[in-house]
């Protein structure tokens, strides 16, 4: 699915997004552990923030925060919910422009629920293009749905949770092909979560550069 497909269905169903999702926990230890790594004051770019519920809660436990997103929408959200936070609308495909328009070395790069929507022959690329952001030392986090198997490892997925029709592209990973984006990175592995509950398999992975 092209990128302004993508954008127009979260412009869509950005407020409905928001509200379904303000009860979600699968996330919260793996954060924890992520905002432990760094001191108070530290700076994090939180990539396809959404509508800045992770920002937010990544601002509540001493970090600056900028987060950026495809969706014009989401970032309106986003802006209400974590104000202290930045926000910019913008494709984290496209790292060159990340660099000109934020110009600036983060001491950690947060990225949720967001890799999951790049194509697989592309993830590796964007991930490389994102940590270039990174100071020395710097702590990645990545959180992808699992592949199951016998299934698809990528589709274009109709849904209708909000009481009308949208569709959205995912790409489904192993652990095994998230390990080897970190190694290749030269990212050594600091933390694993082991799959949660419920239907989705979240894969929670954080590392540390080298």
């Amino acid at each position: 699915m092209a990128d302004m497909d993508l954008r127009e269905t979260y412009d869509r169903i950005a407020d409905d997004w928001h509200k379904d999702h303000l009860k979600d926990d699968w996330w919260i230890a793996a954060t924890d552990h992520f905002i432990s790594l760094f001191k108070p004051g530290a700076w994090i770019l939180d990539v396809g923030c959404g509508s800045g519920l992770k920002s937010k809660y990544l601002v509540q436990h001493g970090l600056n925060v900028v987060g950026i997103d495809l969706s014009d929408k989401m970032i309106q959200i986003a802006k209400r919910e974590a104000p202290s936070a930045k926000f910019f609308v913008m494709d984290m495909s496209d790292s060159p422009e990340l660099q000109r328009k934020i110009n600036k070395k983060f001491d950690g790069v947060f990225i949720q629920a967001a890799l999951l929507h790049i194509s697989k022959d592309k993830a590796f690329a964007v991930l490389a293009g994102l940590v270039t952001i990174l100071k020395p030392g710097g702590y990645l986090y990545v959180a992808v749905k699992g592949s199951h198997p016998g299934e698809k490892d990528e589709a274009i997925v109709k849904e209708n949770d909000y009481g009308y029709e949208y569709e959205r592209f995912f790409s489904y990973f192993t652990k095994e092909e998230i390990e080897k984006y970190f190694d290749d990175l030269k990212f050594g592995i600091c933390y694993e979560s082991p799959a949660g509950p419920g239907k989705t398999k979240w894969i929670q992975i954080i590392g540390r550069s080298s």
